[in-house]
């Protein structure tokens, strides 16, 4: 029998947001044993030194200290020729309110295995156990365990369901992907063809969970059905921290960890889907779909993950957009919201990756090999050099899916492109290869498909939407949502009022005058500026009109003469056309109903 590597980890100093955790092998390597902790979290393209939080650490073996020696950032190494079982205990801080890392307090703790677990060299393979203890100086308040991570049936002290105590993984890959919330969590439960679910949310909340579970039911089942039952999961937790203003989320093999404004979630009482609400369903269906598209069906540049450095492909846009593609069109095909709603946040989708002029500059291939250095590092730059894998890649999806479609008449979808993916891919732990996506195209639809996908992803020529949209019966139209003449910038509220530039767009009013991001506008003409009196005094302007603007940069006080400009229809807006076809009306309902 094979022995695991055994951790136990404890919320041991809440107040001052410290766990402590250790690990133990019977067996270290002779040759001196590994341990590192991940620079990076899967899902999130960004190297976050996870390493930097390990506050403390200290070796043993048959009771004596051990020397432990750094080889870089997150690498530690004990000396050869160790006989004995080797313990390591080591406390991290806990502190980062956000889906990717750890947070711990008095009212609750979270972690991501990817913070707090060190893997041990030559051990990765091995069963990896963990005994998550109940909080030290929190005994009578009540916590609980959430987690997707399964409990050790069968072992002494194993934990049973929402409890503290044993908890098993098949090797080391496996349990750093199952996240854990422990405290006072609020709990509601579905199936969702036949599959255990659970919805755990923590923080202050007036959350309508029986309507929460109704609303997500129909969305999971619908994407279990997509691929093709049974569900590649024996169980899945949404792990929810509502927060008064928050948003974002993080798939995992069998559950997901989201953040989200309190507002967004359902009341008692709410009869409309809320603009708030429908964005949390949205971003839910989005981390849903990933237990198929990038958790099984992954890059080859995944396969396996290199968690000490960057992992780069060019597919993120397929990966990621073609997610974002499917977020909101199972929320319509579910019936949680109706054609005009999916086709008002389509509109968006265009509208924000029409409004960057980096569409221009970067292709979507491009940005997903630059994630690490430019998509997850951005700056007041960004809109004029970059473009989102997230939108652009979700607009390619919607393209590709209605080019089979019409290609086919109908019989050929972008959804037996990820049943595909998910029989060759997914099933088989096989990677996709870079031109893998071209290479399907082409044979569901033909070599033209696949050369005109390639041309989509690798150029950064303008999306051929409205024509495609109006194949289905869908018209694009262009409209301009302020009629305020404008400086061409994104401006925020500076501390005492006054408007600071945040974004100075390419070729704008603002930039041609040598105006700069982080400018503050102090007053115009003469006029005393603050955040709110800037939009009234630009509308009693015209295109064209000539202003003088004062602003600080740093603490020098400069002047700058600005010719003010029109604004150009910018914002996307889709209807559905009522004369289409009887072809193009059958094709639109296939497409927004599966």
């Amino acid at each position: 029998m094979t022995t695991p590597v055994r951790y136990t980890i404890q919320a041991a100093q809440p107040g001052a947001h410290l766990f402590e955790v250790t690990l133990h092998i019977e067996q270290p390597e002779p040759a001196g044993q590994v341990f590192s902790l991940p620079a990076w979290i899967p899902g999130s393209y960004m190297i976050r030194e996870f390493a930097r939080n390990i506050v403390t650490l200290s070796a043993e073996s048959n009771g004596e200290t051990l020397p432990v020696a750094r080889s870089d950032k997150h690498t530690w190494h004990l000396p050869a020729g160790l006989s004995g079982p080797v313990t390591l205990r080591y406390s991290v801080y806990a502190w980062d309110l956000s889906v990717r890392t750890a947070h711990l307090d008095q009212t609750h703790g979270f972690f991501n295995g990817t913070s707090v677990f060190l893997c041990a060299h030559g051990h990765e393979a091995r069963p990896h156990h963990v005994d998550i203890l109940p909080p030290r100086g929190l005994e009578g308040a009540g916590w609980r365990v959430a987690t997707s991570l399964p409990e050790a049936v069968g072992e002494p002290g194993a934990a049973e369901r929402h409890g503290f105590g044993l908890y098993c993984a098949e090797d080391y890959d496996a349990l750093i992907d199952h996240p854990v919330e422990m405290g006072t969590f609020s709990l509601v439960e579905f199936e969702a063809c036949g599959v255990p679910h659970a919805v755990a949310i923590t923080g202050r909340h007036d959350c309508d969970l029986a309507r929460l579970a109704a609303d997500l039911k129909p969305v999971c089942e619908a994407q279990i059905r997509l691929f093709g039952e049974p569900a590649p999961m024996d169980r899945y937790v949404f792990l929810v921290m509502a927060v008064g203003d928050g948003y974002g989320g993080l798939e995992h093999r069998a559950s997901t960890a989201l953040l989200c404004s309190r507002a967004d979630l359902p009341y008692p009482g709410m009869e409309t889907v809320s603009e708030g609400y429908r964005q949390f369903l949205g971003l839910c269906s989005h981390e849903y779909f990933h237990t198929w598209n990038v958790k099984r069906i992954k890059p080859a540049a995944f396969v396996p993950y290199k968690l000490a450095v960057e992992n780069y492909t060019r597919l993120l846009w397929a990966f990621e957009g073609f997610t974002s593609y499917y977020d909101d069109l199972m929320l319509v095909r579910s019936g949680r919201i109706t054609v005009a709603d999916y086709l008002g946040l389509l509109g968006k989708t265009i509208t924000q990756v029409h409004k960057g002029s980096g569409r221009r500059k970067q292709s979507v291939a491009e940005s997903s090999f630059e994630a690490w250095t430019k998509y997850y590092r951005q700056d007041e730059n960004s809109p004029n050099a970059i473009v989102s894998y997230y939108t652009k890649g979700a607009l390619v999806g919607l393209l590709l899916d209605l080019r089979l479609r019409t290609g086919s008449g109908g019989s050929v979808s972008l959804d037996d492109l990820m049943r595909a993916l998910w029989q060759r891919h997914g099933l088989t732990g096989r990677g996709v290869a870079e031109d893998g996506l071209y290479a399907l195209a082409a044979e569901l639809g033909g070599a033209e498909v696949g050369d005109w996908l390639r041309d989509l992803v690798e150029g950064t020529a303008e999306l051929p939407l409205a024509d495609y949209l109006a194949q289905v019966g869908v018209g694009l139209a262009w409209e301009t949502a302020v009629a305020t003449p404008g400086l061409g910038a994104r401006t925020t509220a500076e501390e005492g009022g006054f408007p600071r530039l945040a974004n100075v767009y390419d070729g704008g009013p603002a930039q041609l005058a040598g105006l700069s991001a982080g400018d503050v506008l102090v007053a115009l003409d003469g006029l005393k500026l603050s955040a709110a009196s800037l939009d009234k005094q630009l509308a009693r302007r015209r295109p064209g009109e000539r202003v003088t603007l004062h602003a600080f940069r740093r603490d020098e006080l400069m002047c700058f003469e600005v010719e003010l400009a029109g604004t150009l229809p910018d914002t996307a807006r889709l209807t559905l056309v009522d004369d289409v076809q009887a072809p193009g009306q059958a094709l639109r309902k296939a497409w927004l109903e599966g």
